[in-house]
């Protein structure tokens, strides 16, 4: 299992996580291309937004916008703004610690480099991110604390904290309420439109997919994971076409909303058609294909495996604004090859 998996399994274990969400362009047209850009329609403010910790008002269109968490900041760019200071992605963002859908999209803005605030601990610096001077802090999908958030608001600057639970805002409604913070509410739903599009394109592309059962599974040393159709990742496979196993809800032990786990004299009975797995190496694969423990699997004894090798690509199979179709093309040719074998 990958260092990534890993830590949601642990989030999810206190209770922190619920489904990860996938990275690409969008349509939006680019605003200022500053390092701050610009937020939308200054007639949509005030706006006053609901979250775990109460409401948040904003009087006006922010300027210098942070984020925190996952997928925020990929929401903030695809709306054509480059933030000033974003949370560091510590797997899958290389030795510069930003994602290189994040470099591409600030590329292509012509944005500067965003202040990088340290992730590693999961825990927010304040002092950081008040060195950066920003007048918002866009946060829905985060582990963002009730102490941060006061010290946060306490310093003058508004939150857009988590909607119900820490990591737990669906994908799609961080990139909503990015739009409505920025004052760019109809912006955001088109770069959502686009998203589905691509998916709808892809699916159509391959009517095999369709009602082709999956499992998405990982492998540890010490434990099989199984992902639910709760997991925003499952949902992207469901959206192409194929249909979660039964064998996987019905292992559900109810340990977590997003995945299960099976122990090994179990795994033959994950009687799925296709296998869709993540590996930090092209070493682990190997293994995850060979080893007597996996190959009892049906779907992998048969070759049927769809996999993901790479740390940037598994972090890009959470959905995002931009993962999406930065990870796409690889998940569909995967997926096109395993299904084949499935099929033939």
């Amino acid at each position: 299992m990958t260092r990534f998996s890993r830590r949601l399994a642990a989030l999810a274990a206190t209770g922190a996580v619920g489904a990860l969400v996938l990275a690409g362009c969008a349509s939006a047209a680019p605003q200022s291309a500053t390092s701050a850009g610009s937020a939308g329609d200054s007639e949509a403010f005030p706006v006053t937004m609901e979250h775990m910790y109460g409401t948040t008002t904003l009087e006006s269109a922010p300027e210098r916008i942070a984020t925190w968490g996952w997928g925020a900041t990929d929401a903030v760019l695809a709306l054509g703004i480059v933030p000033v200071a974003i949370s560091s992605m510590d797997y899958g963002g290389g030795e510069d610690r930003i994602t290189p859908w994040v470099e591409d999209k600030i590329d292509e803005l012509g944005g500067e480099t965003p202040v990088i605030l340290d992730n590693a601990t999961y825990e927010l610096s304040v002092e950081e991110l008040l060195a950066a001077d920003p007048d918002v802090l866009i946060a829905p999908y985060s582990g963002l604390t009730q102490e941060e958030y006061d010290a946060v608001t306490g310093a003058g600057i508004p939150v857009v904290a988590p909607e119900e639970a820490l990591w737990a805002t669906p994908w799609r409604d961080v990139v909503t309420e990015t739009g409505t913070a920025l004052g760019m509410e109809d912006e955001a739903q088109q770069v959502l439109d686009d998203l589905d599009a691509q998916i709808a394109e892809a699916a159509a592309e391959h009517p095999e997919f369709e009602g082709t059962s999956i499992a998405y599974a990982a492998d540890d040393v010490d434990t099989f994971y199984l992902y639910l159709p709760a997991d925003a990742r499952v949902e992207i496979l469901e959206d192409l076409g194929f249909v979660t196993a039964d064998t996987v809800t019905a292992m559900d032990t109810g340990e977590s909303t997003f995945y299960t786990t099976v122990s090994a004299e179990n795994l033959d009975a994950i009687d799925a058609e296709v296998i869709f797995t993540q590996t930090d190496s092209e070493e682990q694969l190997q293994t995850f294909l060979t080893s007597d423990r996996t190959r009892i699997i049906p779907a992998v004894q048969k070759g049927a495996v769809a996999a993901i090798v790479g740390e940037e690509n598994v972090a890009a199979i959470s959905p995002t604004a931009l993962t999406i179709p930065w990870i796409l093309p690889r998940m569909v040719e995967q997926l096109a090859e395993a299904t084949a074998v499935a099929q033939g």
